[in-house]
Parts: C-alpha cells; structure tokens; sequence
C-alpha cells in the first residue's frame, strides 16, 4: 500500500504532505544545537559560546554517522520496495542497524580513551579548554542517543510516518530547551548542564520514534536472514553523502576556527560561532526539504518512473531556494539580529559580526541548490555523483579557499571561502545533472 501511494498519488501532494512534518523534525533537531549556543551564550559569556563552537564537530559527527547508516539503508529499502522486493528491503533495514550499534560502541570504546586529546585536535586553548571538557563528555556518553536518534529518523519516515518522526523531535527538542534553562540558570550546571539536556532531549525522541515498531502501519522487520557481506558497502556508499554533509559542517567549522584563531583570535571564533549557529537552521531547513523527497523519489526511480522523479527535483529546488532567500535576505538587510540573538555582545563583537554575516550568508543560496543536487543523486542511487559534490563543497573547496583567500583579502577572505566554494560547487552540480538529461535524451 505505501508503495502504491508513492507511485500513485500525485506528486505535488505527496510531497508537501511530507514537507511539512519533515522540516519541523529538522528543525526542531538544530534547536538542540542553538538552544546550547543561545543559554550558553547569554547565560557563560563570549569564551563558554567559542569553546562550545570548537566542540561543535564531535557532535556532528556522532549525528552523521547515524545518518550514514539510516540514509543509505533506507534508501536502498524504498528502492527495494518500489521494485516489489520487500524480504530484500527488510534485510537493508536490519544490516544497516547492525552496522550503527556496532560503530556506536567503537566510537564509545575511543572517544573515551582520548577524551582531552581530541579537546586539543578540535582546537581548544587555554581559555576554552576548562569550558570544553565540561560539555564534551556528556556528549560523548550520551552519543548513542544521536546515533539512534538520526537513524530511526530515516527510516521510520520512509515506512510512512513521517508525523511520528516529527512528534519525536519535537518533543525532545522542547525538553531539551526546557532542560538547559533549568540546569544552567536556577541550577548553575554550567557548560555540563547543557550538554545533559542535550542527552536527555536526543534520548526522549529515541523513545519516541522506538513506539513506531508497536504500531500496526509500521512495515519494519528485523531478520538475520538475507544480509549478505556486500550490504556494508551498498549501505555505506549511499549513505556517505549524508555523513558527510554533516561531517563536513564539522570540518567547516573546524578549519574556520583554526584559521579565526590565527587572523582575529577568540573574538574571530566568537562570531563565527552566532554565523555557524545559525548556518545550522539554514542547513536543517534544506535537509527537511530533501527528506521529505528522498522516499518519494527512490521509491519512483526503483518503479522506474522517471517523469514523477524529475518533478520531485524541481519542487525540492524551489522550496530550498525560497527557504535559503529569506535568510540571505536578513542577513543582509539586519545582520546585527543574529548577534544579539546568541549574545548580549560587545562593540567589539557588533564591529566585526555585520560585514561577517554579509559576506557568509549569501553563500546559502547556493548551498540551498547543492544540497538538493546531492539529495537526488542520492535517493537515484548516483553515488559517484551525489559523492563529488560532496566533496567539492563540504571539503576541497572549502579548504582551498578558508586558506587561500586569506593570503589576499586577510580576515574577510575567511568569510568569502564559504560563498565562493559553494558557487563553484554549485556550477559542477548543475553541468552533472545537464550531462544526465542529455544522455537520457540521446537513449
């Protein structure tokens, strides 16, 4: 029956039937992030928000490689299904839980072990690091909450329940904003407080996503049987270029920090920390936009209807652009907004945040078009493509650019490296999708 209704129904209905619940998921997901930075912020101060920005990566980590695993299973399971292989489906379904349990532990077992150390990789000093060690390790014990959280986000939106997964993060992310104003202002737990109300938020909406297998719609089924040694590559290479949009955010805000810390100091990752915050809402709206298409266009691309897929292309590529406008738009005209939202700030942080927002923010138009690029060769099982551009712009050029431009333009050449890699990207994106159409015409 769910296969029929994606294949059935018409598109434009299927898709913001889906839309809405899927953008209020992820954006209810980056409150768990910005609810940290605004507390944090206004409650510890200019060096609390830096050193939260320097931990930042852990977290994406852990949250991408759910996706790694739930994306490119639950793609691989809507194909399946599309083309009336349902046994086959389950078996992708059950591999790719096996495969996140199994790195949730090793990652546990590491992180552990190299706690401080990892502080130091991350970009930690000597002002941040007491702030930093104590969010960080509630983060990393509680990381199996955001494994599990991103993962049964995928797939139980894909077998159908698209509000479910709505409900479930917006109740942990309403928890998880309760929580924080509790444990770090009446209770003063500081940067710890905050991070267990991350936990417990990420925690609350595990559970509630778990109620999805008592259902009666629900169409899950774990078996042993069926898995097959070459499931961990199929799930892995389709799963990547979600890990690594949220990886690469991490690595983004990685490299950002080392090269503020040279050009401006604290002050530097300070403000990149209100920028960053809020490219996390930017990217959680455009990643709603591509979850409510994914299902609706692997289950069309394994039924072979190539005409429905390309609609649900277009449609994702106006609603990312209309989304990505409005920011760009208040970035440019209010900038100081974003900063006063995140921080009571100082002159010095006001001087340098409003030409930085300016700058920075254009560049989401473009990200808005790429990360939709990324969507669709996705969900079509295009990994080669969907990778590239990955690549192009969550790593390559991002890094080219965060320490070329510098050399020219000094401090705002940091902020220019995000707009410019996306733009490039963005050129490669769409010359890959002209050569697909040019092919499927010359067939």
């Amino acid at each position: 029956m769910l296969t029929e209704e994606f294949t059935k129904k018409p598109v434009r209905q299927l898709f913001f039937r889906y839309l809405v619940p899927s953008i209020f998921a992820t954006m209810v997901t980056s409150i768990y992030v910005l609810a940290d930075t605004i507390i944090i912020g206004k409650g510890l101060g200019e060096t609390a928000l830096a050193a939260l920005n320097i931990a930042l990566p852990i977290y994406n980590i852990f949250f991408g490689l759910g996706l790694l695993f739930g994306v490119g299973g639950s793609v691989l399971m809507s194909i399946c299904r599309g083309r009336g292989h349902t046994e086959r489906g389950n078996a992708y379904f059950s591999a790719s839980l096996l495969l996140t349990l199994g790195t949730w532990v090793i990652c546990l077992l590491f992180c552990t072990l190299f706690m401080e150390d990892l502080a130091w990789l991350l970009g930690a000093t000597d002002e941040t690091f007491p702030f930093i060690m104590d969010y960080m390790p509630w983060i990393i014990w509680g990381m199996g909450s955001f494994f599990l959280s991103s993962f049964l986000q995928t797939f139980v939106r894909n077998d159908g329940a698209p509000k479910l997964a709505m409900n479930g993060v917006i109740a942990g992310g309403v928890a998880n904003i309760i929580l924080d104003y509790v444990f770090v202002f009446p209770l003063g737990m500081g940067m710890a407080g905050a991070a267990i109300a991350t936990v417990i938020g990420s925690t609350l909406t595990v559970l509630i996503l778990a109620t999805h297998f008592l259902s009666k719609k629900n169409q899950l089924r774990f078996s042993l049987k069926g898995i097959r040694p070459v499931f961990l590559k199929e799930i892995s290479v389709n799963g990547f270029s979600s890990f690594f949009i949220e990886v690469s955010s991490g690595l983004t805000i990685f490299i950002f920090n080392q090269q503020l810390l040279l050009y401006l100091g604290n002050l530097g990752v300070t403000v990149y920390g209100i920028i960053s915050n809020t490219a996390i809402v930017v990217t959680c709206l455009c990643k709603g936009i591509n979850q409510a298409a994914q299902p609706i266009l692997s289950t069309n691309y394994g039924a072979g209807l190539s005409q429905r897929t390309r609609e649900v292309r277009r449609l994702s590529m106006k609603a990312s652009l209309v989304a990505c406008a409005v920011f760009v738009f208040l970035g440019l005209l209010i900038p100081d907004l974003f900063t006063y939202i995140f921080l009571n700030p100082s002159q010095e942080v006001l001087a340098l945040s409003a030409s930085a927002v300016r700058i920075y923010f254009t560049g989401f138009l473009m990200m808005g078009v790429n990360m939709v690029l990324i969507c669709y060769f996705q969900a079509i099982i295009k990994a080669r493509e969907s990778f590239l551009i990955c690549v192009l712009r969550g790593c390559v050029l991002i890094i080219a650019f965060a320490y070329l431009l510098p050399l020219f333009l000094g401090s705002t050449g940091i902020w220019m490296a995000f707009p410019t890699a996306e733009l490039f990207t963005m050129a490669a994106g769409l010359l890959l999708i002209y050569r697909q159409e040019a092919n499927k015409a010359a067939e």
